[in-house]
């Protein structure tokens, strides 16, 4: 799938005293983007989309016997052993839970801060967010052990007034956090895509696909009335997801924050947490845009200037963690707890040292080169980096979790863990469930939000006619935002907003 636009790509990366930054390249209209996003669902999919989704697809299948198998004999078949009772699933959990944070970050707290670069990488994000947290949901509740029962963790009115769930522990906060960090996700995602739904049901020329998008689209027509109404409910949305990005991984880091074990109790976890959620959910953006953009001919929407901006967040997340890691470290000295101050020795040079120079390497070292904007915007550099961070950032909860707990007060109850294979299948399992879903997202949902890439496009295209013939009755061109509305793929026009 080539691109539309034959034109040459555009270094918009350099800013320019007093100009706008070009987010949009190319010479591209409204209809233009249009075509360009619909036709990845129009078209046949290229061959690596089918070298992308059937391994996938095996991998979850994969995922899902060795769930049955784990449901038919018990947990024994994990590594999961005394001392380390909370082991892989609870780090595949912690860590998915993580890469769901870009996008909310990326389409609330960037929306409500009038960022118009998130326009073209925000539906990609969001769609990532929503993917993520299934992949988490899973892990708790077949570590539970009878999986049948996780159904005790929800209050719900029964005669059973004994066996309510314990609402001081910090597992039942994780329920409501990741639930409703889930239910808002969703919503905030499926209602972006209604005007671009619309486009597909216009588009449609099969029966089915028309319904269906018709159903999905919920009757839009592109009204002045519909865009108020979707504009103010989509602010509230964004209102209330915002704070989702910072209280969802607060609660998550107590379950560790609460306890009394070194190494684990320590107040720096509520932030350090926050900040390496963003960190691996936007390299974790980078990996999956990088190559659906070159895949899909989107380098006009999805421009170098957004990776750019993605990576400098990468490089300031990526520093907060490792000053987190540096203060873990301090804490522990200043403390004088000995027992504290064994854990992170015992972390750096004890029997787990390999892990935790694994993550140093990946998280701390490898992000520093982002100071170079030679490095910022060159696509293998980052892309190879952002898998890195990725790979750190399971290290991270690897270490946290299994180092902590394999070494406590008592030396003699001290042990190894090592994973079964049971424990390496399930979490590359659930890598399977991840991309497959996140294949099938690209071949039947938008991308890329059409509409606001065309609010974008109008605000440029407004700073451009105002440049090129003077008519500066309106100087303050930042100011001045023209909501984009298509009725109909193929007359994109402006209307004022009612």
């Amino acid at each position: 799938m080539a691109s539309i636009a034959s034109t040459p790509i555009i270094d918009n990366t350099i800013d320019t005293p007093g100009r706008r930054t070009t987010l949009v390249t190319g010479n591209h209209d409204y209809g233009s983007v249009t075509r360009m996003v619909a036709r990845i669902s129009e078209e046949k999919q290229p061959a690596i989309w089918w070298f992308t989704f059937i391994p996938a697809v095996m991998l979850a299948l994969t995922f899902g016997g060795c769930t049955m198998y784990l449901f038919y004999r018990g947990v024994g078949i994990w590594g999961n052993m005394s001392p380390v009772f909370w082991a892989w699933p609870i780090v595949n959990f912690v860590f998915w839970v993580g890469i769901g944070h870009a996008g909310t970050l990326i389409s609330a707290i960037l929306f409500i801060f009038r960022q118009n670069w998130r326009t073209s990488i925000n539906r990609a994000a969001e769609a990532m967010t929503i993917f993520a947290v299934v992949c988490a949901g899973i892990f708790p509740g077949i570590h539970v052990g009878r999986a049948w029962l996780a159904f005790w963790l929800t209050p719900y009115p029964s005669l059973n007034l004994w066996m309510w769930p314990q609402f001081r522990s910090p597992l039942l906060w994780d329920v409501f956090a990741v639930g409703t960090y889930a239910s808002v996700s969703l919503v905030f995602w499926y209602m972006g895509m209604i005007p671009d739904l619309a486009t597909f049901r216009d588009r449609s020329t099969n029966k089915w696909r028309r319904m269906v998008y018709g159903i999905l689209c919920l009757g839009w027509s592109g009204s002045s009335r519909h865009w108020m109404r979707y504009e103010k409910a989509y602010t509230i949305l964004a209102a209330l997801a915002a704070p989702l990005v910072l209280s969802v991984h607060t609660v998550v880091s107590f379950d560790f924050a609460v306890s009394q074990l070194p190494g684990w109790h320590t107040t720096i976890f509520p932030p350090y947490f926050v900040a390496g959620a963003i960190f691996s959910g936007f390299a974790m953006v980078v990996t999956l845009l990088v190559p659906v953009r070159a895949i899909y001919g989107l380098t006009d929407l999805i421009t170098m200037r957004h990776l750019e901006n993605m990576n400098k967040i990468i490089l300031a997340t990526g520093s907060l963690v490792g000053l987190a890691y540096a203060t873990e470290f301090f804490i522990a000295w200043y403390s004088g707890n000995p027992y504290e101050q064994f854990t992170f020795i015992n972390r750096a040079f004890g029997p787990y040292w390999w892990a935790y120079w694994i993550m140093v390497t990946c998280n701390v070292i490898s992000p520093q080169l982002f100071w170079f904007r030679a490095f910022r915007t060159n696509l293998v550099y980052m892309w190879i980096v952002s898998i890195f961070v990725n790979i750190g950032m399971w290290f991270e909860r690897f270490v946290i979790t299994v180092t902590s707990l394999s070494r406590d007060f008592l030396p003699s109850s001290w042990g190894y863990y090592s994973p079964t294979i049971f424990d390496i299948m399930m979490l590359i399992g659930s890598f399977g469930i991840f991309f497959t879903l996140f294949c099938l997202f690209c071949r039947y949902l938008p991308v890329v939000a059409m509409s606001e890439v065309k609010g974008v496009l109008a605000i440029q295209k407004h700073a451009e006619h105002v440049r090129t013939h003077g008519h500066g009755h309106d100087h303050h061109e930042g100011l001045v935002e023209k909501r984009v509305y298509c009725e109909f793929p193929m007359t994109c026009h402006l209307r004022p907003v009612a």
